[in-house]
């Protein structure tokens, strides 16, 4: 499966995330509310994707959508933000936006769901929370890090 999608922007994923998760919830009654324990119900869907698709490309948008949940749920959650990846990061992850968390580090829960997809069991929207550090959100970010700047050494 091609998994780099050129037409996914960090600006929209918030919007496409809250528009999926309205959607889904509505038709479906799975309560996607943004919640780390949301991520189970997600990573079932895969697995139920996964036992019923026959051609992996047929179910593409709909792991693209999810995977977008996956990683508004760590926007809402660990304080991360939407970022464009650049060239080189694109290439290495396989997908054109992921999230950054206020410690620096990039995340790629569009890439963890289709793994999911690809491989199993073993790779899991919600084990990928448990990974992402998560500040309190009273606590201040450091300074250069809410904005995406880069921390300088003094």
């Amino acid at each position: 499966m091609d998994r780099v999608s050129r037409t996914l922007r960090a600006a929209d994923m918030s919007g496409h995330a809250s528009a999926f998760a309205t959607r889904t919830t509505a038709k479906t009654r799975l309560p996607l509310d943004f919640s780390a324990a949301s991520l189970r119900i997600v990573d079932r869907v895969v697995d139920g994707l996964r036992r019923g698709a026959g051609d992996p490309a047929g179910v593409a948008p709909i792991l693209q959508e999810l995977g977008a949940y996956v990683g508004e749920v760590l926007v809402r959650q660990a304080r991360a933000r939407w970022v464009d990846f650049d060239g080189m990061t694109s290439e290495l992850l396989r997908q054109s936006v992921g999230v950054r968390t206020p410690d620096g580090r990039a995340w790629n829960p569009l890439g963890k769901v289709i793994n999911r997809f690809e491989l199993g069991p073993d790779e899991s929207a919600y084990g990928l929370f448990l990974l992402v550090p998560r500040r309190p959100k009273d606590l201040p970010l450091p300074q250069g890090t809410a904005d995406g700047r880069r921390l300088t050494a003094a």
